[in-house]
């Protein structure tokens, strides 16, 4: 199972971008945060309105320099299939990993046993390859790309600032805290 502080494991796999078909690798991350935001299948119900939600945050990730990655079990080219017949997932400007293979869904230790479908799963990787942020939520609950929007800039903010951890509902701009003995108990 893949766990915070843990580093992604080396992966090869084809994907739809920008109107193309490229080969990706966790050689692609490299010095780059990353969002991994995985998603049990293309054509389905929750799935677009969450990939779009993405999509309308992508600009601000992207200024950021984050890049996002979608995967799922599918393949690119049902990825390409799926962005040509929805208006909501033609906007979509990041990469969208198919992985019909299991590989990279299997190495988040977020394959669903026994389906061949990836849980609804989000990963924010620092530019280490480490796994700072992760969020698993069941079929039926679609995920806020706000939120973690938010999530990813507290997490660059304390990589940034060593000593210091950021609140709850703490953002960009507001005060932090640096944990020690004297705050034990006051807060």
């Amino acid at each position: 199972m893949t766990t915070i502080n843990s580093t992604i494991k080396p992966f090869n796999a084809a994907a739809f971008s920008q109107g193309e078909f490229i080969d990706v690798s966790e050689k692609d991350i490299k010095g780059k945060w990353a969002i991994f935001f995985f998603y049990p299948a293309d054509f389905t119900f929750v799935c677009p309105t969450e990939l779009g939600d993405l999509a309308d945050h992508y600009e601000e990730l992207q200024s950021r320099g984050v890049e996002v990655f979608s995967v799922s079990t599918d393949t690119h080219f049902t990825h390409k299939a799926w962005h040509d017949a929805s208006d909501t997932i033609r906007k979509i400007n990041y990469t969208m990993i198919g992985d019909p293979t299991g590989q990279i869904t299997n190495n988040f230790g977020v394959m669903r046993e026994g389906q061949g479908l990836a849980d609804r799963a989000t990963f924010v990787v620092d530019p280490d390859g480490v796994i700072q942020v992760m969020e698993i939520s069941c079929e039926g609950v679609g995920r806020d790309a706000g939120e973690l929007l938010r999530k990813v800039k507290a997490a660059q903010y304390i990589a940034a600032h060593p000593g210091e951890v950021c609140p709850a509902k703490w953002k960009e701009g507001e005060e932090t805290l640096a944990p020690s003995l004297d705050l034990v108990g006051k807060l």
